[in-house]
């Protein structure tokens, strides 16, 4: 017999890949950078050079193997999506507009392609 209180798809996020985001809190607070990868599982995204780590990997037969400076994933809630058409940070809010949601700036009001 299945749980019923199972979890069957991952949460909505307030960032995409390609979105250029603030980060407001952690090590990198303060920082801009671009969105590489959404992770909505665990709720966190990796950003491109941002909370970075040394990786140590072992050789293989298409890696030298060493020590790698590896972008790490940061939780969503310490991200702020930069609004495209003024370059401040805002916060995110969806509405239905012609049938589909679509995210808009609550700073602005203007829809995030």
């Amino acid at each position: 017999m299945a749980k019923t209180n199972q979890k069957r798809f991952a949460p909505k996020v307030h960032i995409k890949k390609g979105d250029r985001v603030l980060v407001i809190a952690g090590k990198d607070k303060g920082k801009e950078a671009e969105v590489m990868e959404v992770i909505p599982k665990k709720y966190r995204a990796v950003i491109d050079g941002l909370n970075i780590a040394r990786k140590h990997t072992k050789p293989t037969h298409d890696n030298p193997g060493g020590i790698l400076d590896v972008s790490m994933p940061i939780h969503i809630s310490n991200l702020m999506l930069i609004d495209p058409k003024t370059g401040d940070a805002t916060r995110v809010g969806r509405k239905e507009v012609d049938g589909k949601l679509v995210r808009y700036s609550k700073k602005t009001g203007d829809i995030i392609s």
